[in-house]
């Protein structure tokens, strides 16, 4: 059989994060790499009970379901939403299979092929890979520690015309930046002005260290929830288990009915057991406890990483993150990441390269590290181990 794949394929690329992640199975490779919580703040008890107690539900638990999601699940969110600021009715949101989802089902029904993107750069890679596969084009704003330059915005809406811009204004992935009020409410502007869609990701947004009130997300900045400039997504995966892939979006509801149609033709539903042991858990959960003991654990290792890091003499950079999962590192500029993690798994640990983060003009010293997935003692083995395959590396440059 000779095989004719569609033309889309061709801008197909593997995930950096995948296909690193295998070489993490099964042998001993410590892994920095992946964006994985840790698995002991999976509340694995108490999901158990909710998927008994779903289960009492009888066959509707295990029968299909509404597109839209489970309501009773839906009305749990929109509760949560609007301690928020975010005032949002079951309408005015869908459950998706992961917030990876509704990135996609918002680009199928909003956006055409050679449609403009404007992105931070760097951004998810997982992003610019579903960008490219749909022959959206991606073009990187230039930006600081606090978001988008917005003089480069403005000028990047000029040349460009975009339809959508897609952010992580909290807890950035992969570099960790917090976005200041007045860089939101800019991007607010600016869009509402050229009637441009935002597409507001917010995985990492309740895992804040800092104590200090929650940052504001862009959509209960803007007129919502109908005639919303912004699309909100977030997830479980993150504050309960990523293995339920379940996450949400929501915005007007005009925006949500057109992505609820399209999931429709794509999986039909999201998982019902699923969701019903969800909102089990989440009725009998003190999930705001559960939220506090992991932001405690992960400050308590991302302190721990940024210490061992300081004790390196290799000549990298980083900021301290706020928040979220990840560190985001500048290495020499004589480093070549994609070859520097060569060497770091012949030494027995993994990172993500910078590279596919960028959606252009990539920045080839940069590497993504994760402290939330190991332990203390396996953190500093890893970073050991990293300082070695640096050090190594450097030495063969030399000769």
């Amino acid at each position: 059989m000779e095989y004719s794949f569609s033309k889309s394929t061709s801008a197909l690329s593997s995930s950096a994060v995948r296909e690193i992640l295998k070489l993490t199975q099964g042998n001993q490779v410590l892994s920095l790499a992946g964006g994985l919580p840790a698995e002991d703040s999976f509340p694995i008890e108490e999901m158990r009970e909710a998927f008994n107690r779903a289960l009492d539900h009888g066959a509707k638990s295990l029968q299909y379901g509404l597109t839209d999601g489970y309501i009773p699940l839906r009305e749990w969110v929109s509760s949560r939403m609007k301690q928020k600021h975010m005032n949002v009715g079951v309408e005015n949101m869908l459950i998706t299979t992961g917030s990876q989802q509704a990135v996609d089902l918002l680009c199928r029904v909003y956006l055409d092929e050679g449609d403009v993107v404007l992105v931070e750069n760097p951004t998810y890679l997982a992003a610019v890979q579903l960008f490219q596969f749909r022959g959206i084009r991606a073009i990187p704003v230039d930006g600081d520690a606090e978001g988008m330059d917005m003089e480069d915005l403005a000028r990047k809406i000029a040349q460009y015309r975009p339809k959508m811009a897609y952010v992580i204004p909290t807890f950035a992935n992969p570099t960790g930046k917090v976005w200041s009020l007045e860089k939101r409410l800019g991007l607010l502007k600016q869009c509402r002005e050229n009637n441009i869609l935002i597409l507001e990701d917010d995985p990492y947004g309740e895992i804040q260290f800092d104590g200090e009130a929650p940052y504001r997300s862009i959509f209960s900045l803007d007129e919502h929830p109908d005639g919303s400039a912004v699309v909100y997504t977030s997830t479980f995966s993150k504050i309960v288990a990523p293995g339920l892939r379940t996450g949400w979006a929501i915005g007007d509801s005009q925006v949500i009915q057109m992505m609820v149609k399209a999931k429709q033709a794509i999986d039909l539903q999201s998982s019902t057991i699923d969701q019903f042991a969800l909102y089990e858990l989440l009725s009998r959960f003190d999930l705001e406890s559960h939220i506090q003991k992991i932001r405690d654990s992960y400050k308590e290792r991302m302190e721990w990483m940024h210490e061992l890091l300081c004790r390196q003499t290799s000549g990298m950079k980083w900021n301290k993150p706020r928040g979220g999962m990840f560190l985001w590192v500048e290495l020499p500029e004589h480093v070549h990441s994609e070859k520097l993690l060569a060497q770091a798994v012949k030494e027995g640990v993994a990172f993500v390269p910078g590279i596919p983060f960028y959606a252009d003009q990539p920045q080839t010293n940069t590497m993504r590290l994760n402290y939330t997935l190991l332990d203390r003692e396996h953190t500093e083995l890893a970073i050991n181990r990293l300082g070695k395959a640096f050090a190594e590396y450097s030495q063969l440059v030399a000769h």
